[in-house]
């Protein structure tokens, strides 16, 4: 195991916070499948995957800021 994918492991464990923006983002991905899988989107589609692309990217940030204060 890398020593990233340690302090990945540690926080999940033991940071609240990291632990429910990782599960949002996993239930974001999802979300993004499901719409990726259609054939045709509408307008309300569209403007709903790049919300949820917004969101998903948020989160990824702030995960990797509380990666990089908790990697020695």
């Amino acid at each position: 195991m890398d020593l990233n994918q340690e302090v990945i492991g540690e926080l999940f464990a033991g940071d609240p916070r990291f632990r429910k923006l990782y599960e949002e983002h996993q239930l974001l991905e999802k979300q993004l499948q499901q719409l990726d899988s259609q054939t045709f989107l509408s307008n309300e589609q569209e403007l709903e995957r790049k919300k949820i692309q917004k969101m998903k990217l948020a989160g990824k940030d702030e995960m990797e800021q509380i990666i990089r204060a908790n990697d020695p």
